[in-house]
């Protein structure tokens, strides 16, 4: 096990730096420097003396990965790539285009983050696994058929329309809870309610429906049919064998996306006016700010690659016939 704990901790340096490169390409290919330096100073105050004031100040005005004026390991050092984005190893974000301290404005928003996110993906597995099992205990029945119905209908409406309608319904038409913003403290329940309960209901379509189709393949396995045989009830064989069995891929699916609740949601924290990374991320994408922007891509694939090795060690927990080499 700490062996390829290690083997994957390593894998995962040239996949960050890989990623780290590909982000920094792709950023500067659509806007170099100088159209950076435009967008934030405004059209009525740019002139190239502004730009090349601007550019010094934010540390872009060297060369891109390499600086042919320095000497020795300078060449490297001393460029945009490496005070920018080869710092991201250390964990060292540097400021946004605005001033702001990105590492603090990650800590400060993380919370309000997770505050949306972790209640809506633990109601949300709760919720999809017993509409699923009751689906799958009911199968061939009109109960099993309209809940399928169901989860198809609720697949094929975007995400868009829960937020508008419950923005609507529940804030704006009946006054049960604020349309948008947030606080600290108990008080930022009242502004999380909505959001959390519109993460789940629109996910219950693609959970429920995912996680019957893996009870009923269990249902159909050998041992289900050798413990009918022996006279156990259907109820019992369902929760003491289907359900069980049926998890694991449920638990590996769910251990894979539990680092990424910490980036939150972009849609959800944007509508609603939640102060997380979500809506960090999606302002500065908007603003072009790439300092942001490569801080949080490197995050997300970081968190990634942490919730493949949580999946990979979570099959040897819930399957102990799997041994990881």
């Amino acid at each position: 096990m700490i062996a390829y704990l290690a083997r994957r901790v390593l894998y995962a340096i040239p996949i960050l730096l890989g990623v780290n490169l590909f982000t920094f390409a792709l950023f500067f290919v659509a806007n170099s420097p100088d159209d950076m330096a435009r967008l934030q100073l405004g059209i009525k105050r740019v002139t190239p003396e502004a730009i090349a004031i601007w550019k010094h100040a934010h540390g872009y005005d060297k060369p891109l990965f390499y600086n042919g004026a320095d000497q020795g390991l300078q060449r490297f050092s001393d460029t945009i790539f490496f005070e920018k984005s080869a710092s991201m190893f250390a964990f060292d974000f540097g400021r946004a285009d605005d001033g702001r301290d990105i590492a603090r404005e990650i800590r400060m928003r993380a919370g309000p983050s997770l505050e949306i996110a972790l209640p809506s993906f633990v109601i949300g597995m709760m919720t999809n696994i017993t509409f699923a099992l009751l689906m799958a205990f009911f199968r061939a029945t009109l109960l099993d058929m309209w809940g399928v119905v169901l989860c198809v209908a609720a697949m094929s409406i975007s995400g868009l329309f829960y937020i508008i309608g419950g923005q609507f319904l529940v804030a704006k038409l009946w006054h049960w809870v604020p349309i948008s913003g947030f606080e600290s403290g108990l008080s930022s329940l009242k502004f999380v309610i909505l959001p959390v309960a519109i993460g789940v209901v629109s996910g219950i379509g693609g959970g429920a429906r995912w996680y019957r189709t893996l009870f009923l393949e269990e249902i159909g396995r050998d041992y289900v049919r050798t413990a009918r045989s022996k006279g156990i009830s259907e109820l019992a064989v369902l929760f003491r064998h289907v359900a069980r069995n049926g998890l694991i891929p449920i638990l590996t699916g769910a251990v894979v996306i539990i680092p990424s609740l910490f980036i939150g949601s972009l849609i959800l924290e944007s509508f609603f006016g939640i102060p997380g990374l979500g809506s960090y991320t999606l302002d500065a994408i908007n603003s072009q700010d790439f300092a942001v922007v490569r801080s949080m891509v490197f995050i997300g694939s970081l968190l990634n690659i942490l919730g493949l090795m949580l999946t990979d060690i979570s099959y040897t927990v819930a399957d102990p016939r799997i041994r990881l080499q």
